[in-house]
């Protein structure tokens, strides 16, 4: 089971990942941190769960524009060296507000996923919601019938590959990275998540096979 606890620097990296469009024009060196930092600043907080003042973001951002210039210098080792990769398809992501569910609830609920999937990954957001990647299975979806509003409550036909780095390595925007070489190579991420040991790539099922082999073979090279 996983948590998530991001600080700014973290949710400024997340934010700009998951943006592709900005994630490029910063790569090249064409946006202003000042402007960029005002419209990313509502989403900053609400992952922070807190306010965050302006220029905080700003610096986390050239901090992050100042990493694009780091790797040139370090690419010749890649980043997922000695990494390890799994990856499970039949994945469905499940995501509810505890404004639904009281806690008792909640961890009812979570109890009763042992039965059907140990390995299942459980993210609390700052805005109050609960993420679960699990088994896309018909018992699992009963589990949720007493939640009351269930539009929107499953994301199915995806797959998860989970990577750790070594603690020993340097992981520093190894999320970014990996977002990079995917997109490179025409692949996509539906989501991620990380936290100290893990990267949770979240991908449509048929693409899954190609995003492993493709970070399979950066871990070889």
């Amino acid at each position: 089971m996983r948590t998530i606890n991001l600080s700014v620097p973290e949710a400024v990296r997340d934010i700009i990942t998951r943006n592709r469009s900005i994630y490029d024009c910063m790569k090249m060196d064409l946006i202003n941190y000042t402007a960029l930092a005002v419209k990313i600043q509502p989403d900053v907080e609400r992952q922070i769960g807190n306010p965050v003042n302006l220029n905080t973001i700003v610096v986390a951002i050239k901090r992050y524009a100042d990493s694009f210039l780091e790797k040139e210098d370090v690419k010749s080792e890649s980043v997922l060296k000695n990494a390890r990769l799994s990856l499970t398809d039949g994945i469905m992501d499940v995501r509810f507000s505890s404004n639904d569910i009281d806690k008792k609830e909640t961890a009812s609920i979570l109890s009763k996923f042992e039965q059907y999937d140990s390995d299942y990954e459980f993210f609390r957001m700052a805005d109050s919601t609960f993420r679960i990647l699990t088994e896309d299975l018909v018992d699992i979806r009963r589990i949720f019938e007493s939640i009351p509003t269930t539009k929107n409550l499953f994301n199915s036909g995806l797959a998860k590959i989970k990577i750790r780095i070594p603690q020993d390595q340097n992981r520093s925007d190894a999320v970014s990275y990996v977002a990079e070489l995917l997109h490179n190579s025409g692949v996509e991420m539906q989501n991620a998540f990380f936290s100290q040991d893990d990267i949770i790539l979240v991908l449509k099922e048929e693409d899954a096979s190609k995003a492993y082999e493709v970070l399979r073979a950066e871990i070889s090279r």
